[in-house]
This record gives structure tokens, sequence and C-alpha cells, in this order.
């Protein structure tokens, strides 16, 4: 959609194509999630144990790659049991959740309470978190095809979301991510700084879903600091908009605090708990990170040799994490310095590229978090078909690596495969950072004959 221009503004055939292309986007979405639950229900169904787990879990869940966190975390986290999460709960010395305590911030816990709230079983908590998930879905693929027009197409019908769909609970975290871009975008009524505040409680909302949209509030406040579209630093009257800034800065904060804050004052230890799994949680095989396949095997394997890894691990970590946000906002205001526009979307993905590569965990279905960024910006279609290359070997070659290490047959193909995924994942990552941060919008188009592309300040994701 081209920013800045409202609908009303358009051609009447312009219009009805677009309204019409985002009616097959949601269809397609519609049939794809379909698809998706299906190939998680393999895994779920009579007969059930008395615990109300599938039996057929434990046998196919790897060999035919059907298995989900959704259905496996029936039980563990006394979702089974129906209590309400974190209020109750806490975490032993050895790192097991007790009580309700969830690994998720805190409106995850919630959404999992509730699809579990008419299950008896593991197959109805799947069915009913899917539900309950889907319709996330569909208005992230209708936001996404206002925006970007026919690329929504890689959202709606692409690999990842068969694959991911129902794996976990990601689908309200990219959708309230989203739904921040469509607000600065779509929403130009209003002025750069009420758009970045409502942006702002969506990130904050994303962050007590994920955390991972948290990030994208500091690229977002120096877009609003910037005077978004019409902030030039050419302009010898520009001024900062310091206000506005710290205003879009409190509505996160205060976003965060009112969510989280009831739970911490009702359970603490509950709440605490999520973070402290966090913190303990370990780079080991299965979390698919460029830190136990590349560098594990440099250490010994006795306990020695894996405690100073995971030191090792637990510092690196986050501090190439964090060097890896610092360059995106530095070479972000270089651009501004030269187009006088802030690229607050194409920074948000290079961040989100450097926490995918350096984090020391990397789920599979992490790849929902990065295809909208694929859809809203110029990215080559040769490096996304890369990627989503990459990304199925790990999505469905590390179940199969399972399956092959439990039942006694070869692993050196599996393996291979995982470590391709890995490494070619992390590749093309590197290059995503980079190419995020110059790619223009996709569906970008001056609104003014005069105007052309070859100006510096047409190329900026400004969406």
């Amino acid at each position: 959609m081209p920013t800045g221009l409202a609908a009303r503004d358009l051609p009447a055939g312009r219009v009805r194509r677009r309204a019409a292309l985002a009616v097959v986007v949601l269809l397609l979405c519609a049939v794809v999630l379909a698809l998706a639950y299906a190939n998680k229900a393999r895994c779920a169904g009579a007969p059930f144990d008395r615990d109300g787990r599938s039996t057929v879990f434990d046998v196919i869940k790897d060999s035919d790659v059907c298995y989900s966190d959704i259905q496996f975390l029936w039980l563990g986290r006394d979702i089974n049991e129906h209590v309400f999460p974190y209020v109750r709960g806490g975490i032993t010395e050895d790192g097991a959740l007790v009580g309700g305590a969830v690994e998720y911030p805190v409106l995850s816990g919630v959404l999992m309470w509730l699809g579990a709230v008419e299950a008896d079983n593991d197959a109805d908590f799947l069915r009913y978190s899917a539900l309950l998930l889907a319709p996330f879905a569909l208005l992230t693929a209708w936001m996404l095809a206002r925006l970007a027009g026919a690329a929504a197409l890689l959202w709606a019908a692409g690999p990842p979301l068969v694959l991911y769909a129902f794996h976990n609970w990601e689908l309200p975290v990219v959708c309230t991510a989203v739904a921040a871009v469509y607000v600065m975008a779509a929403l130009t009524r209003y002025s750069v700084r009420t758009r970045g505040i409502v942006a702002a409680v969506l990130l904050g909302l994303g962050f007590c879903l994920k955390l991972y949209p948290g990030i994208f509030v500091l690229p977002l406040l120096a877009y609003v600091l910037t005077g978004g579209v019409e902030g030039d630093p050419r302009d010898p009257d520009r001024r900062l908009d310091v206000r506005g800034a710290a205003l879009t800065a409190a509505a996160a904060v205060g976003t965060v605090v009112a969510v989280n804050l009831p739970f911490a004052l009702v359970g603490y230890e509950g709440w605490r708990a999520s973070i402290t799994f966090q913190q303990l949680r370990q780079a080991d095989i299965t979390t698919n990170s460029v830190w136990y396949w590349g560098i594990r095997p440099m250490f010994g394997p006795d306990a020695l040799g894996e405690a100073a890894f995971q030191q090792l691990v637990s510092i690196a970590s986050p501090v190439l994490v964090l060097v890896a946000f610092a360059l995106a906002m530095w070479l972000g205001w270089k651009r501004y310095l030269t187009t006088g526009v802030f690229p607050w979307v194409g920074v948000s993905g290079a961040m989100l590229c450097g926490f995918l590569l350096f984090h020391k965990v990397h789920s599979p279905q992490y790849t929902l978090w990065l295809v909208p960024f694929l859809v809203l910006l110029e990215v080559p279609w040769w490096l996304i078909g890369s990627y989503l290359v990459a990304d199925a070997a790990i999505g469905v070659g590390v179940f199969r690596y399972f399956y092959s290490m439990g039942s006694g047959n070869s692993v050196e193909l599996m393996e291979n495969i995982v470590q391709f995924g890995v490494w070619g994942r992390a590749s093309l990552l590197i290059v995503l950072f980079f190419v995020f941060l110059w790619a223009a919008p996709r569906g970008h188009r001056s609104t003014s004959p005069r105007v052309s592309r070859s100006d510096p300040r047409n190329l900026v994701p400004v969406v």
C-alpha cells in the first residue's frame, strides 16, 4: 500500500483490486491453517492414557514430524489440571516448573490456559488452541496484504505457516508486531507521535507474549524522534520530537508494567519462574543454535567441558546480541542522515536477525517472526527462497534426526541436513541483516510523478 495514500484517494478500480487481493490472501491463509492443523493433529487422538496424553504422540512425533509444543505441554505445566498460570507456581532448584508456572511471558501463559479450559486431553487442547490462535494469523495476513500486496502470500500460503502455525504460541505475537507496523504505515491521518504511542502499546503487548517485539521499540523511538517521513536532517529548521519519543517509550514501558504487575503482585514466585527458566536454559542439541553446532565441539566431552561451554555462551550470547542491536541502530542512523528518514522497520528486522543469530536458542518456529519482514521489505526472492530451504532443513530434519538417534538408525544423513539448515540459516541471517537496512518497502510507489525512486528519500523503508 502506498505510504501516506488513503484508500479514498485511490482510483475505484484499484481499491476493488486491493480489496479482492486481501480476500484471496485471507482465503488461502484459512486453507493453509487447516493444513497446518491437520499436520499437527496426526500426533493427537484416541486412545489416551489416564493423563489425557495421546498414546501415539511419543511413537510418531519425530518420525512423522508432527510434534508440537502445544500438545507436548499438555503435561508438565499443570495445564491438564486447568491451573491458572503463575499465581501459585514456582521453579525447583533443578529448573523444573511447578504449580502452574510456564516458561513464557504472562499473556502467552493466559492463552495456554484459555486453550485448555474445555479440554480433557491433549487432542482437545491442540484443537482449541488452534481455534484460539488462527484469527491472529488471519489478521496478520490481512494487514500484510494491505501493506505489501501479493507478497503477503509468502505469509499466508508459505511453508513456514504450514510447519509452525500450531507448533507453539507464535501467531499472536507476530500479529502485534505487524499491527505496530500497520498503525505507523496506514493510519496516516494521525500524527507520527500519536501513531508511535499506539504502536508502542502494541509492541508492549507483544513483549508480554514472547518478548522479541520489545526490541523494536528502540527503532520506533528513533523514527518518532526524527519526525518520520517529515523529518529531514538537511532542513535547517528541523526539530527533534523529544517529547514524542518520550511518550512513545512511556507507552511501551507502561503497557508492560500494567500487564505484568498483577501477576507479580499475586504470585511473584510463579511470575519470576518464567524468567528464571529462560536464564537457566542451556545451549544444547534441542536449541538449533550456532553455539551448539559451532562452539560446543571445541570443548571437552566431559562435565568440565560442558560447564565451560555454557559459561561462555551465557556471556558471549547476550554481548553479541547487544552489539548487533547497536550496529543496526548506528547504520539506521547513518541512513537517516543520508536520506532524512530513519528506517525503523528495516532496523527492526536487522535487530531480529542479530537476535536469531546469536541467541542461545533458535527454535524452528521463530521463522514466523522473520517472515513479515520478508514480506514488507523488498528482499530478493532468491534470498527468500534460500532461507526457506535452510529453514525446512531444520523444521523437518531436526525431528528426523531425533528419531534416528532414538531408533538406533544411522544419524549421519540427518545430522548433515540439520547442520546444513543451521549454517545456511545463520549465513543468510547475516546477509538479511544488511539487506533489511537498505531495502525499500514492497508496494512502495511515489505518489507524485515528479518524485523519482532514484531519490534516496524514496528508497527507505517507511512502512
